[in-house]
């Protein structure tokens, strides 16, 4: 559309990603990554280890003929699966319909492949160990630190910030609040959490079934556990930084071994290393950030967490950030100028990242504290009973994960009628009419 160099800031999934979808289209890129080439050291590929990739994800993954190749690097999981601190197991399935399951896949490999298939396209396209440092208003110019104290300053360029929930990209839309009306906000939840691995038996087996996520929900904490195809598991707990059951209160090596023998007996013997491990890897904050809007005319865009990072809780902020640059693809074969795409993608979007955030922190506190609850398992077992007899029927945690057809705001907006709906039902003791239920959802417009 024009002569502009197109930089993308951040060479993590949605970078890379981003990077893949532009490269197919004959234009011509660079990636500068703020980290060293992951695929040549042991170095994570971010902020945590295992993702859950869904319906929208894939669809993204699709558009750039790697959906098959990826699922070959991922685990099934097909439901969750609760335990409770007496060792008993209830199992509720994500889905009813063929194919409604996520997979658990290593963030580190997704990476690495996105990054490879980019490079087959534009060889070298990607900078490592390149920083943005400073940004000029005036000038509109961007200063990479590339090391040994050298610096590359970029000018007449397109940016492209993927650059993660600390973007340094957004800081440069910050420092225009005034002309842009630029709006922000970062929030940080009280709670942290902490990744263990469960190495496979003895055998080279799973020690845990592998076909679902495993929750230990505590109330006011909890531990999950996804499946890796080595047969090993990634662990992560959730608890608050102080206060009782928290991570002050885990000093010694004694204590982490009590805590943890006391809230999930079942898994805690099964653990090699347990607390040698809780000390040597670092606690994670769980942040989500909101701003608005998310370019500058034609000049910059954010994309992914740089413009709507989100806590964990419902497995969408990968699965959301390759949204992003499904819908950037589609728009722009719609529009004919950059200002365009810019404006309708950030009209598109922004409203739908608003709605997933506010899901995830929803999710956070039903994992946590709701899974385990008598009527919480009498309303999944009644929405599995509804999608079963009527399959139009899709529950709100359907919507969001496998209807990448309805957006992220028409599945909350919806998804909490329902919920509504159900919970009351649920806390009758009297039995709950399925077609009379359904009717009801019709006749509400909850159903399409």
């Amino acid at each position: 559309m024009d002569d502009k160099k197109i930089i993308i800031i951040g060479g993590g999934l949605v970078g890379s990603l981003l990077g893949l979808i532009l490269a197919k289209r004959g234009i011509k890129i660079s990636v500068y990554e703020s980290r060293p080439d992951m695929r040549k050291s042991n170095i994570s590929a971010g902020k945590s280890i295992n993702l859950a990739l869904s319906h929208r994800g894939l669809a993204a993954l699709e558009k750039v003929g790697l959906k098959d190749s990826i699922l070959q690097h991922a685990v099934k999981m097909k439901s969750r699966i609760i335990h409770s601190v007496h060792g008993d197991k209830i199992i509720l399935p994500y889905g009813t319909r063929e194919g409604e399951y996520i997979n658990s896949i290593s963030r580190k490999k997704l990476n690495e492949i996105l990054m490879d298939e980019l490079e087959l396209i534009q060889p070298n396209c990607i900078r490592f160990n390149t920083r943005l440092v400073e940004t000029d208003n005036k000038s509109k110019s961007f200063t990479f630190d590339i090391g040994n104290g050298e610096n590359l300053i970029e000018k007449n360029c397109r940016i492209f910030g993927t650059d993660g929930a600390f973007s340094a990209t957004r800081e440069y839309l910050l420092s225009q609040s005034s002309a842009l009306k630029f709006n922000y906000s970062q929030s940080f939840q009280n709670y942290g959490y902490k990744e263990l691995n469960l190495e496979p038996d003895e055998f080279g087996q799973f020690q845990l079934e592998n076909n679902g996520l495993h929750i230990w929900p505590r109330g006011h904490f909890m531990m999950i556990a996804l499946p890796n195809p080595d047969a090993s598991f990634t662990c992560t707990l959730f608890a608050p930084y102080k206060g009782k059951d928290g991570f002050e209160q885990l000093i010694s090596k004694s204590n982490v071994e009590n805590y943890f023998t006391e809230h999930f007996p079942d898994i805690t013997p099964k653990f090699n290393d347990l607390a040698d491990q809780f000390f040597e890897n670092p606690i994670g904050n769980l942040v989500t950030v909101k701003c608005h809007p998310w370019h500058i005319h034609d000049e910059t865009l954010l994309l992914g967490d740089a413009a709507h990072a989100i806590i964990p809780f419902y497995g969408q902020g990968m699965n959301c950030g390759f949204e992003d640059v499904f819908v950037l693809d589609k728009l722009m074969d719609e529009k004919s100028s950059w200002t365009d795409i810019f404006e309708c993608f950030t009209e598109a979007r922004k409203i739908n990242s608003d709605a997933i955030a506010d899901l995830a922190e929803d999710n956070f506190i039903e994992m946590r504290d709701k899974v385990g609850d008598e009527i919480f398992q009498k309303k999944r077992k009644l929405e599995v009973d509804l999608e079963i007899k009527h399959q139009n029927y899709y529950s709100k945690y359907a919507l969001v994960t496998f209807r990448p057809d309805i957006s992220y705001h028409e599945a909350m907006v919806r998804g909490r009628r329902q919920d509504e709906i159900l919970m009351n039902l649920c806390a009758l003791k009297n039995e709950v009419d399925l077609d009379t239920t359904y009717k009801l959802m019709c006749e509400e417009g909850l159903i399409n």
